[in-house]
């Protein structure tokens, strides 16, 4: 059984979360939070699988909430599935810089909420392609944008960079075997040695760390190709 808790300042928003969830034989929900503080006292306590997480909300946000949590030894394995009203909210890529593993918009079909929450707690990150491209294009313009080749990414292999390049794109382990013509294992080899290298919980950092390495160059109207 997945553990849910549902954080969001919205009574009417946390309960259509909660009967959705119950809804799912695999799925339960643990607790309910009105604000970050709360889903922080609450991950200690009930040790979620999944918290879904708003971004807005009074006290603390779901930013400083959801770095709390990563950071704790408390909840080791509880993570973050962010939930936000625009795939272009300016403070996802904060929110995934401090641990989230993903994010999904609130108007997403119930069915695709309750798959994203399976798939966050199997360990592996939810970022759509097309949104991720437009969120990171979007914070390279910053002047602070990208940091430069950290020193863990420059002691990758060049078939490791360029692995990591496609996670940055948002591109699956099928996808990524599909470009670089090897098995689906093999390429599941290489995501498994890049979370290591680069003491990565999930995706999601991989993700970050490809684009704050520069390894990936966005700009406006980017992309692959048909994506």
């Amino acid at each position: 059984m997945i553990r849910v808790l549902v954080a969001d300042d919205q009574h009417l928003v946390r309960g259509s979360f909660r009967v959705l969830v119950d809804s799912a034989p695999d799925l339960e929900v643990v607790g309910e939070a009105a604000n970050g503080a709360e889903a922080v006292e609450l991950a200690r306590s009930e040790h979620p699988d999944v918290v879904l997480m708003d971004i807005r909300m009074p006290d603390m946000d779901g930013i400083e909430a959801t770095r709390r949590i990563s950071a704790a030894p408390q909840t080791p394995g509880v993570r973050v599935l962010i939930l936000t009203t625009f795939d272009l909210d300016e403070y996802v890529f904060s929110a995934l810089h401090a641990g989230a593993s993903g994010f999904l918009l609130k108007d997403t079909r119930p069915t695709e909420l309750l798959t994203a929450i399976r798939i966050v707690a199997s360990g592996d990150a939810l970022l759509a392609p097309g949104i991720t491209r437009r969120l990171i294009e979007k914070f390279v313009r910053r002047p602070q944008g990208r940091s430069g080749t950290a020193p863990a990414v420059a002691d990758t292999t060049e078939r490791e960079r360029e692995v990591l390049t496609l996670v940055g794109l948002g591109l699956s382990n099928n996808e990524i075997a599909q470009e670089l013509h090897v098995s689906l294992s093999t390429a599941k080899t290489h995501v498994g040695r890049l979370l290591m290298k680069l003491g990565a919980r999930d995706r999601a950092q991989l993700v970050i760390a490809a684009y704050d390495a520069g390894l990936v160059q966005p700009a406006p109207g980017a992309g692959r190709p048909g994506r």
